[in-house]
C-alpha cells in the first residue's frame, strides 16, 4: 500500500470560499445564516452541494430522509466506504460553521485528492445528514438517529413542524424525498470534522480537539400546576403561583448541576404561560430541563436529585409539578482506534491538540452505536455558536480538514 505524505494539504482558499458561497444560503443582516430544515434555503444549499459533488465525480444518493450521499469509488469496492462529512441546516439564528465546517471539508478532501491523483483502497463517502439541528423538526439529528436504528423512518416523516407540516411533505416539497432506504448505505468508519461550540481549545491556544467522547442528554417536559388567583386582592401566603414555584425550580436545576460538577450542566431552556395576564396569578405553566453529562451515573443522580426537588417545593407550595423524561441518549463514548487515528494525524501535522468531550450532540454520536466513529474539533471565536456572531479562523478551519483529510486516508488507505 502506497504512503501519502504528510506535507499534503487541502486547498484552504477552496475551503474558505465554499463556507462563504454557501452561507449566502439563507443569510441573515447579521452576518449569520437562517437555513431551516427542508425550507427553500435548505433546497438551494442542497441543490448547490449536489451539483459540487457530481461535478467532483461523486455518485449522489438520497435516502428516505433526505440525507445526501456523495460516494467517490474506491480501488476495493467490496469494502464499505469510510464516511466523512456532517449537515447544512442552521438554527433561525446559526452561523456560517456549525455543521457546514464538516460537510464542505469533506467536499474538500475528495477535490484534493481529485487534484492529487490519490484513489484510495477503500471507497470514501462524504454526507449531508438532514436535520441535524433539531429547530424546525424534533428531535435534532433525526436522519443519522434512525440511520443509527433509534427511530423508524415512518416516525420521523411523520413529525410536524409549528405549522403542522410533516418532514414527509417537506421533503417532498423540496424534492429531496429519497428512494434509498435509510440504514442500507453501510460504512467501515465514519469521522465528523466540527466547530467546538465551546470554550476550551481557544482559551487553551489548541488547534485541534481529539474527541474522545459526547455527553449523555436526558430531555424532560415539565408543568406546573397552581391556581389563577386576582393579582390584587390574593394575599401572599394564599398564593398557589405556578410562576414562582417554576422560578425556585430553575434555580434548583442550576444548583442541582453545579452539585454535580464540574461534568455536568443543567438547562430551562422553554417556560410558557398558559393563558397570561397582566393582573391574574399564573396557574400553570408548561416548561423544558435538558440535563448534559458525560457519565450515565450522574445523569442517574441528577435526575434522582430533580425528583426529590420537584417533591418538596410542589409540597412546600402546595402545587403540582410533573417532571416527565421524554428522551435520554446515553454518553458517547467514541471508537478508540479512530480516536488514536485522529490523534495520530494531528500529531504529523504538527498540530497542537487535546483530548475533548463533546458537550452538544452531533450526528456522529448516534452513527457511534452502529459504526466505528470519530470527531475532530477546531476552536470557534468565544466558544460562541448557534448565533449568528459564530466565527472561526481560515487557518483552524484549513487545520481541522486537513486533520480529517490525513485520518481518513489512514482509515481508507492508498492503492498502490
Amino acid at each position: 500500500m502506497a504512503k501519502v505524505a504528510s506535507n499534503l494539504q487541502i486547498d484552504s482558499a477552496r475551503l474558505w470560499d465554499t463556507i462563504h458561497e454557501t452561507a449566502k444560503f439563507g443569510a441573515t443582516p447579521k452576518g449569520g445564516v437562517r437555513r431551516l430544515t427542508l425550507g427553500s434555503e435548505d433546497k438551494q444549499v442542497r441543490d448547490w452541494f449536489r451539483r459540487a459533488c457530481e461535478a467532483a465525480g461523486l455518485e449522489v444518493h438520497v435516502d428516505a430522509l433526505g440525507s445526501m450521499f456523495g460516494l467517490r469509488k474506491g480501488r476495493d469496492m467490496s469494502k464499505p466506504p469510510v464516511g466523512l462529512g456532517s449537515h447544512l441546516d442552521t438554527q433561525p439564528t446559526g452561523g456560517k460553521f456549525d455543521g457546514v465546517l464538516g460537510t464542505l471539508a469533506a467536499l474538500e478532501v475528495v477535490r484534493t485528492l481529485n487534484d492529487a491523483g490519490i484513489e484510495t483502497e477503500t471507497p470514501i463517502c462524504i454526507v449531508n445528514w438532514t436535520n441535524e439541528e433539531g429547530s424546525r423538526f424534533a428531535p435534532a439529528t433525526m436522519a443519522s438517529a434512525a440511520y443509527a436504528g433509534d427511530h423508524t423512518t415512518e416516525n420521523i416523516l411523520a413529525r410536524r413542524d409549528g405549522a403542522g407540516i410533516s418532514v414527509g411533505e417537506a421533503l417532498d416539497s423540496i424534492g429531496y424525498r429519497g428512494s434509498e432506504p435509510v440504514g442500507a448505505r453501510k460504512f467501515g468508519a465514519f469521522v465528523e470534522l466540527h466547530i467546538e461550540q465551546g470554550p476550551l481549545l481557544e482559551a487553551e491556544n489548541k488547534t485541534i480537539g481529539v474527541v474522545d467522547r459526547g455527553q449523555g442528554i436526558v430531555w424532560y417536559d415539565g408543568k406546573v400546576t397552581g391556581f389563577e388567583s386576582h393579582a390584587g386582592t390574593t394575599p401572599m401566603p394564599l398564593r398557589r403561583d405556578a410562576l414562582a414555584t417554576l422560578s425556585e425550580f430553575v434555580l434548583a436545576v442550576e444548583r442541582i448541576a453545579k452539585l454535580h460538577g464540574p461534568n455536568a450542566v443543567g438547562t430551562v431552556g422553554e417556560a410558557v404561560i398558559a393563558a397570561p395576564s397582566r393582573n391574574v396569578i399564573p396557574g400553570e405553566i408548561a416548561f423544558t430541563v435538558d440535563i448534559r453529562s458525560p457519565n450515565a451515573e450522574t445523569l442517574d443522580a441528577i435526575d434522582k436529585d430533580l425528583r426529590s426537588a420537584v417533591a418538596e417545593i410542589a409540597a412546600r407550595r402546595r402545587v403540582e409539578i410533573a417532571l416527565d423524561a421524554i428522551w435520554r441518549k446515553e454518553p458517547t463514548v467514541f471508537n478508540a482506534k479512530l480516536v488514536d487515528a485522529v490523534e495520530n494525524a494531528t500529531k504529523t501535522l504538527g498540530y497542537s491538540h487535546r483530548r475533548i468531550t463533546s458537550g452538544a450532540g452531533h450526528d456522529a454520536c448516534n452513527l457511534a452505536n452502529v459504526v466505528p466513529s470519530a470527531m475532530i474539533f477546531v476552536p470557534c471565536k468565544d466558544g460562541v455558536s448557534h448565533n449568528e456572531l459564530e466565527d472561526a479562523t481560515q487557518a483552524d478551519c484549513t487545520a481541522g480538514a486537513n486533520a480529517l483529510m490525513h485520518t481518513v486516508l489512514a482509515l481508507a488507505g492508498v492503492a498502490s
